[in-house]
């Protein structure tokens, strides 16, 4: 016989309590307790009855892992070239980004390549699901779907036959397992769903891809212990206002965590990028102050993207700092830097910063480009509309060097950039037919600028006054 035991689940981070409190003492969130209830075995197993299994040598043959290729790019660079047999991967992204979007074009081309494919939805019913298809133009791909919450009764039914390539599970919040005893969409549900998912994968060899939920922080909804589960943990993002998604990989065990996919929204779904750069320049201002072209690196592919940066006199006793596609933190620290050691007083003016077309970049390498745009405004300089500008910027105003210089300048003379301001250290590398300006320093780029000016601003008192 089994004994119930009650206990209280923290449904953000997943802590388990003996009993209620108003506020969870692992993440320190209010009300988010619920009672949920446990089946505890009577006895466990004693000590030494344990099945023996035979251990391996460290030496002997490494065999790369066998890949199932999707057909689609952006999505196979990110998974590291292709989906592992067995593999769990978590999708996770905000409501309307393009998650479903994304997996019925994959199973799709999975499916008219001959492989097995299932698609269950927990959220729509099959006539949705096909809606959708057919939108797409993807109705006539063999994809095989249903409309299921049950974990056992999928499982039971994807056994059947040959064992299915890809498994999409959209969403894991709305999917229960009979040995857990709460309510589906809670930490224990959501937990239990996802191990006996997994355990299922490992046995049969299927990829199973589980689509989560996000909260409003942009992190995926339910216990941070099924991150760790899966083999890997995918970001789909973007901004609704642009047409611009990006496919991140926050955890790959069969694969780089660094590269990035670029997918276009269209009527027709979306649509790989395969040069990101040219698109996100496509529509940028040439000759106005502010703006700096950033060449910058996104796993092993090369990324221009440009900087935009608004420097306006503050009305207001703490001046605002706002930063759409950059850390805030990052954009401090180049503030401090530029009034401590170049004589840039920034305390007075409001500071505006974004990255064009909603791409979202973190490498320290964009300080000197983002310096270089907010200088530009600052002085009505603009910058030469056929530079580019990296380069990680110190606190004592030096600029330091970044990694694989010479695959920036080769991007930047491919999209017809001719001149480049790079650290000094990366004098060696050469300038693949660049004009380079080597920058030791933050000083001597501010005090260039400067002297190239347009004192607008400060024309209209003096002409008032006269």
């Amino acid at each position: 016989m089994s004994r119930r035991s009650l206990s209280f689940i923290c449904q953000n981070c997943g802590a388990a309590f003996n009993r209620w409190q108003g506020k969870c003492e692992a993440c320190g969130e209010w009300n988010t307790l619920s009672e949920e209830g446990a089946d505890k075995p009577s006895s466990l197993r004693k000590p030494g009855k344990g099945r023996l299994f035979a251990l391996e040598p460290l030496t002997g043959d490494a065999m790369d892992a066998p890949r199932l290729v999707s057909g689609i790019g952006e999505l196979d660079r990110v998974t590291g070239g292709g989906f592992v047999r067995g593999s769990v991967l978590l999708l996770g992204g905000d409501p309307g980004i393009g998650k479903s979007t994304l997996l019925i074009q994959t199973t799709a081309a999975l499916a008219r390549a001959g492989h097995r494919v299932v698609y269950i939805s927990g959220e729509e019913a099959v006539a949705q699901v096909r809606l959708r298809a057919e939108r797409l133009g993807l109705r006539d791909a063999p994809v095989e779907l249903a409309s299921e919450t049950s974990v056992e009764d999928i499982l039971a039914t994807v056994s059947e036959g040959n064992i299915p390539k890809l498994i999409i599970i959209d969403s894991i919040q709305t999917m229960w397992t009979d040995t857990v005893q709460s309510a589906p969409g809670t930490v224990t549900q959501v937990r239990g769903s996802a191990q006996t998912l997994i355990r299922f994968a490992k046995k049969s060899g299927a990829t199973v891809i589980l689509v989560g939920h996000v909260t409003k922080d942009g992190q995926i909804a339910g216990p941070r212990v099924v991150e760790h589960m899966v083999d890997a943990v995918l970001s789909f993002e973007g901004e609704g206002s642009h047409q611009f998604r990006v496919l991140r990989a926050a955890k790959n065990r069969f694969g780089p965590t660094d590269e990035i996919g670029v997918f276009e929204m269209t009527g027709l779904g979306l649509r790989e990028v395969t040069n990101p750069s040219e698109l996100f320049l496509s529509e940028r201002d040439l000759g106005s102050p502010g703006t700096a072209v950033f060449a910058g690196i996104e796993g092993t592919r090369p990324l221009l993207v440009e900087i935009q940066a608004l420097v306006a006199p503050s009305t207001l006793g703490t001046p605002r700092r706002s930063v759409v596609g950059w850390d805030s933190s990052r954009l401090s620290m180049v503030l401090a830097v530029l009034e401590a050691h170049c004589g840039v007083r920034l305390g007075g003016h409001d500071v505006y910063l974004n990255v064009a077309g909603g791409l979202r970049i973190s490498e320290p390498a964009a300080d000197l480009a983002v310096a270089a745009a907010l200088v530009s405004s600052m002085v009505n300089a603009p910058l030469p509309a056929d530079g580019v500008y990296f380069g990680e910027i110190s606190l004592s105003g030096a600029v330091r060097p970044v990694a694989q210089s010479a695959t920036r300048l080769k991007e930047a003379a491919k999209l017809g950039f001719a001149r480049a301001v790079v650290p000094e250290a990366a004098r060696a590398e050469g300038g693949d037919g660049l004009q380079i300006s080597y920058a030791g320093n933050l000083t001597s780029l501010v005090a260039d600028l400067a002297a190239q000016g347009r004192p607008a601003n400060r024309a209209k008192p003096d002409r008032q006054d006269g």
